[in-house]
């Protein structure tokens, strides 16, 4: 459903073992918004919510919600980091257009 690069996973796993509070996977989403229509969505999380898909990438547990899941199924994701910007960048293959920043999606 969704894969993470190594970068991707390398961080993920940075921040999941690093996280203030014991969090275990991360949950992802898509939400209305954004400068395309639809934004992505990232948390942290310790379990997942009720009816949330499950799945993983390398090490890393995700959980989807039923409603995000037929918008993030495919999607490869990617971590950047350079000098002034860091953060997580997606390729969607279920996507008509993106911004520039990568960030928000149109269907």
């Amino acid at each position: 459903m969704i894969t993470l690069t190594p970068s991707a996973e390398k961080a993920a796993e940075r921040f999941i073992k690093h996280a203030s509070e014991p969090v275990t996977a991360l949950r992802m989403a898509v939400a209305s918004g954004g400068c395309s229509g639809f934004e992505y969505k990232i948390a942290l999380v310790n379990e997942p919510d009720e009816g949330d898909l499950e799945t993983s990438s390398g090490n890393v547990k995700i959980y989807v919600d039923p409603a995000s899941a037929p918008y993030l199924n495919g999607v490869t994701v990617d971590f950047f980091e350079t000098l002034t910007d860091s953060g997580f960048k997606f390729e969607n293959p279920n996507a008509k257009s993106s911004c520039g920043c990568g960030s928000s999606f149109q269907v």
